[in-house]
């Protein structure tokens, strides 16, 4: 399982919406492990930046994206990466977006990145135990957790145990199975 960081880089302008992890075939294409939602961010067709560690992101044109069926990874074409030498110089890099072209949600809908620095209290009484640090993406999402003693912990994203999400409070709610915070 990749650990998918949901940040903000370079002066908070740009997002981190997946990571290059593995090319595809002979000529170019190469999967991404998603950390967006919006399936349409590696589907069509259009103008994307990717990023090697913390440097300035690099304009690229996406050419095509599809998902692999039973996975959350897609398989992209981009413009100028033709061989699969090509595809494997970009592995570990990010691919992101400029931060001010996230879509707008419902109410009730939140962006993952807006979990990230969250408090996190325990129910019933919502005492303060610790702050989401990371999002994992994989089978299940998992929360990160480090816990105010400074241990980390997963837990799983579900709404038996994240009942309460408050973005605008900068708080959640959790109300874990005995045992899961020890772990």
């Amino acid at each position: 399982m990749i650990s998918l960081l949901f940040k903000m880089i370079e002066d908070e302008n740009w997002m981190v919406i997946g990571e290059f992890v593995a090319p595809q075939g002979l000529k170019g294409d190469v999967r991404i492990n998603p950390s967006s939602d919006f399936p349409e961010r590696f589907t069509n067709p259009g103008k994307r930046w990717i990023q090697e560690n913390n440097e300035v992101p690099i304009e690229i044109n996406l050419i095509k994206g599809k998902p692999i069926p039973g996975k959350s990874i897609y398989i992209l074409s981009i413009e100028g990466i033709s061989s699969r030498d090509a595809a494997e110089k970009i592995l570990g890099w990010k691919l992101v977006v400029p931060i001010k072209s996230r879509p707008f949600l419902k109410d009730g809908e939140f962006h993952c990145l807006d979990l990230i620095g969250l408090e996190v209290r325990l129910m019933p009484k919502k005492i303060l135990i610790g702050h989401v640090t990371n999002l994992i993406k994989g089978g299940n999402d998992l929360l990160e957790i480090e816990l105010v003693e400074g241990k980390k912990v997963l837990v799983p994203f579900v709404k038996e145990i994240v009942p309460e999400i408050k973005i605008q409070e900068k708080w959640l709610l959790i109300n874990p199975p005995p045992g899961l915070l020890d772990l």
